[in-house]
């Protein structure tokens, strides 16, 4: 991460995607814009007014027609002086507009001096950075704003957008504050130890922390869920050659994504999809048919599905319904079975699917689910177990956006409350240690929101934004 003073640059970046569109935004913020204004508009911007006009280069004649907007700080959304040129959307159109920028910076004014000095092309994230460095958003808020842009399904991006609201945020803000009475009770006790008092029963500390622990659980129950419908979960289809793989895969998706033919060995590479049930995404990936290969191409599409299946989040392990109580089928399936990895089989992530059911409708099967890539049938039982798989539940109303790290910090949390409660049984014997706990959790919860948060983690969080946001 740059050191905190280069935050004090004004920046300026192209705020749309790259490619060609009908609008385009080159976006500056900072301090003390007017001389950039002036310089690029040609005159004075009413604050929060959308005004037409031509973006002049320097000699005064336009680069193009748009709509430029001011917003003087600290009313803006970085908390300083933001211009938002809003021109025809041609990537050379918005070069020479960034381009101009720089430049107009650089003139001199009337006393000779630089217009806008340092201007300079803004980092990934640096606007919401900013935005977050003069509290204009929370460290969660500033993430919702990625996660709402990154959202694949509907359902992420209401979440997202309720995190963005503070949703998450109040309740993270609810436990702190709970914790903060807790700890300032122990605190004072441990000031004042000459009194005679069972602080432990009179501050009701006990209940405190039971309804602190119960909080704390509740939001990462929702919390695991948020990060669900954020990052989704990756399921692999594997299994020998022809058993359907590729038809279960346009099945899900609704579309002819992969090559389906009788011939064994057909798919040589990773085809991956993403779908949503009930709002989750789910990352869907067909691999090579698990066999001994019989040319180059197809040992390395065998070994890539091996590489998936280390990575899976979830393996549908594909069987043929039409084949099964054959001799060299029933070994090329107990040879695949052998070599998944035992994680996923003992934490049950491991779902196994006989295909073909529209071929065999008299066969039966002791474990797991049967199904008709072909006709559709039993596919809604499958997509149900594979949320069971990912843990999903039922979504809540007003379920909000979570990451791993979210997660991980109301988890130490929760430990550390826990581990408060031990000393809380000792009585005033473990005060210090019941009070160190009690600082410890509250500074996981203040991670979440950036209370607590590091230039190393800052770094890392806004690093992963597109420039412009």
């Amino acid at each position: 991460m740059l050191p905190l003073a280069r935050h004090e640059d004004p920046i300026v970046a192209v705020a749309t995607a790259s490619g060609r569109g009908a609008v385009g935004i080159v976006r500056v913020s900072g301090a003390s814009l007017a001389p950039l204004v002036a310089a690029i508009c040609g005159r004075a911007l009413t604050p929060r007014q959308a005004t037409y006009g031509p973006f002049l280069d320097a000699n005064g004649a336009p680069i193009d027609q748009g709509l430029a907007i001011f917003f003087p700080a600290p009313h803006s959304y970085t908390g300083e002086d933001v211009l938002e040129l809003q021109a025809h959307g041609g990537p050379v159109v918005l070069q020479l507009l960034l381009a101009r920028c720089l430049e107009a910076a650089a003139e001199p004014d009337a006393s000779g001096a630089p217009r806008l000095a340092h201007l300079r092309i803004a980092r990934p994230g640096e606007f919401t950075e900013r935005a977050f460095l003069n509290d204009k958003l929370d460290l969660a808020q500033a993430e919702a704003v990625a996660d709402l842009i990154d959202a694949s399904t509907e359902a992420a991006a209401r979440s997202a957008a309720r995190s963005l609201d503070g949703a998450f945020s109040g309740e993270i803000d609810a436990l702190a504050d709970a914790l903060i009475e807790l700890r300032l009770l122990v605190e004072a006790t441990l000031d004042f130890p000459e009194e005679e008092i069972d602080f432990l029963v009179s501050a009701d500390a006990q209940g405190r922390l039971q309804r602190a622990e119960a909080g704390v659980d509740a939001v990462l129950s929702r919390a695991r869920q948020g990060a669900l419908l954020r990052d989704g979960i990756r399921v692999v289809l594997a299994g020998q050659p022809n058993v359907g793989k590729s038809s279960l895969l346009n099945a899900l998706a609704g579309a002819e994504l992969a090559i389906v033919t009788a011939t064994p060995g057909t798919t040589r590479d990773k085809v991956a999809q993403t779908i949503q049930i009930e709002g989750v995404p789910v990352h869907v990936v067909d691999t090579a048919g698990l066999r001994d290969a019989v040319d180059e191409v197809e040992r390395i599409g065998v070994a890539r599905t091996w590489a998936e299946i280390e990575g899976a989040d979830a393996i549908v392990f594909l069987h043929d319904l039409t084949r099964l109580g054959e001799p060299g089928y029933e070994a090329g399936d107990a040879a695949i079975a052998a070599r998944l990895p035992a994680g996923l089989v003992g934490e049950g992530r491991l779902l196994h699917v006989f295909n073909k059911l529209d071929l065999q409708r008299s066969a039966s099967v002791d474990d797991g689910l049967v199904v008709s890539a072909l006709s559709g049938e039993g596919l809604d039982a499958l997509r149900a177990r594979l949320l069971a798989i990912a843990g999903w539940q039922a979504a809540p109303e007003g379920l909000f956006i979570a990451r791993a790290r979210h997660v991980d910090a109301l988890q130490r949390a929760r430990r550390h409350l826990d581990l408060a409660a031990e000393h809380a049984g000792r009585g005033n014997a473990a005060l210090e240690l019941f009070a160190e706990e009690l600082r410890l959790a509250h500074d996981a919860l203040g991670e979440i929101t950036g209370a607590f948060t590091s230039d190393d983690l800052l770094g890392a969080i806004f690093g992963r934004f597109c420039i412009g946001k």
